[in-house]
């Protein structure tokens, strides 16, 4: 049975009562940042540098870097601004996220939509002069389908949301890799597919931790619609998936350092998917958020071992 309740429309809800914060320049300031989610802004940037490295050989060319990185900070930052203005009616039901800018009235729907839309016209635009037609076609393509296919489409109608979600969240990967060359390789398609599979184990770690938030939201994430063996199921085959494309990016054109830590980290990722499960099994405490936070950690090994051998 689902225990999926009737589903709010996307941003149906009344405004938040009026917060003393607005009133408060620091406070005000602060709330536009969050909007941005810094935190996941950062994970971006963490793909996107290596990637931008290894496609140079070295270090790039400072323009090029400097656009990709603040064009691509604008463009992470627009994407959830406006996935925030979208969620709105969702984000005050949700333990996690009520106490956002938006339900927490700090700032209005309109000032978020504003703000979103002038910083995605500002990191597409900037992509447009200081890169190439294809880094900014997958730029914005990137913010739209975020925005409109995943948040205002698929997040609330499918449980695989999160397999479809991905594909923006790898996007910057050969957003980089394109800024430089002009093209994709097979080499960054390697990369986009690390990043992409990741995204499963990753997300459900967190969906796991917080299934009675989207339950209550009314969101079919994966582990509110469908048994545990299932959802354990999906968390082996992803971080599988997530290593294997590693290792077949290894010899497309990186090295031994890349290779080493790619079969180290791999193996240390595979045994915490494991170890969720064999939890879970047990009946003992799964600890999901072990697995999220240890994610982060072996995508950010992996790809500083990318642009280390990018520069060697």
């Amino acid at each position: 049975m689902s225990m999926i309740t009737e589903r709010p429309a996307p941003g149906r809800t009344p405004e938040a009562p009026l917060s003393a914060a607005r009133r408060d320049p620091v406070a005000l300031l602060r709330a536009y940042l969050a909007l941005t989610k810094p935190q996941i802004v950062e994970l971006l940037l963490v793909t996107t540098v290596p990637a931008l490295m290894l496609a140079a050989g070295g270090w790039p060319d400072l323009r090029t870097l400097a656009a990709v990185l603040v064009g691509g900070a604008l463009a992470g930052g627009a994407a959830s601004a406006l996935n925030c203005y979208i969620d709105r009616d969702i984000d005050q039901l949700m333990r996690r996220t009520k106490r956002r800018p938006l339900p927490d009235g700090t700032v209005t729907p309109r000032s978020v939509l504003i703000f979103g839309l002038t910083l995605a016209v500002v990191s597409v635009a900037l992509m447009a002069v200081f890169t190439n037609w294809l880094a900014t076609a997958l730029t914005a393509g990137a913010i739209f389908y975020y925005d409109v296919v995943y948040t205002l489409w698929l997040k609330r109608r499918t449980p695989a949301n999160t397999f479809w979600g991905g594909i923006c969240g790898s996007a910057p990967v050969i957003i980089g890799w394109a800024a430089v060359t002009g093209s994709v390789s097979a080499l960054a398609w390697a990369l986009f597919a690390v990043v992409f599979f990741w995204q499963m184990p990753h997300f459900y770690a967190l969906a796991i931790k917080y299934k009675d938030d989207y339950a209550r939201a009314g969101v079919p994430m994966l582990p509110v619609v469908r048994s545990v063996a299932r959802v354990n199921a999906e968390i082996v085959l992803y971080t599988v998936l997530t290593v294997a494309a590693s290792l077949a990016a290894w010899p497309l054109g990186l090295g031994p350092i890349y290779g080493i830590t790619a079969i180290v980290t791999g193996a240390l990722f595979l045994g915490e998917a494991f170890l969720l499960v064999r939890r879970t099994r047990k009946g003992e405490p799964t600890k999901p958020m072990r697995l999220f936070h240890w994610s982060i950690t072996y995508l950010t090994i992996l790809f500083i071992a990318v642009a280390v051998d990018a520069l060697v």
